[in-house]
């Protein structure tokens, strides 16, 4: 008859096949979501600078749809339409006459109220 001893230890697992210990896998399982976590940041910010890269290229396509439009004498679609260029210093003109009226006037207001 075999002995009790020798029953059990035929059953025993060796160690390199025994499974890991509850604690050991609760330590794999949080280092995973860890790593998860921290995958999960990493893909945000690229995803983020990625984003951002996509609106420069946008703003830069845009620049130089202008650039080549102004260069060839054609209006790029939104931009707005110039006024003459006679409008444009008439309008200078004026507002500049306007601010130095209103410089004199400060400047009369300054000196009389330094007199009084």
């Amino acid at each position: 008859m075999v002995g009790m001893s020798e029953a059990a230890e035929d059953w025993k697992l060796p160690d390199a096949a025994q499974p890991p210990l509850l604690g050991e896998l609760v330590e794999r399982i949080d280092e995973a979501i860890a790593t998860a976590r921290a995958s999960e940041a990493a893909v945000m910010t690229v995803g983020a600078a990625a984003f951002d890269a996509a609106e420069q290229a946008k703003r830069a396509a845009d620049l130089a749809a202008r650039a080549s439009a102004a260069l060839h004498g054609e209006r790029s679609p939104g931009a707005p339409t110039p006024a003459p260029a006679s409008d444009c210093l008439g309008d200078f003109t004026a507002r500049a006459d306007r601010v130095a009226e209103r410089l004199r006037d400060l400047e009369r207001n300054a000196s009389a109220g330094v007199a009084a």
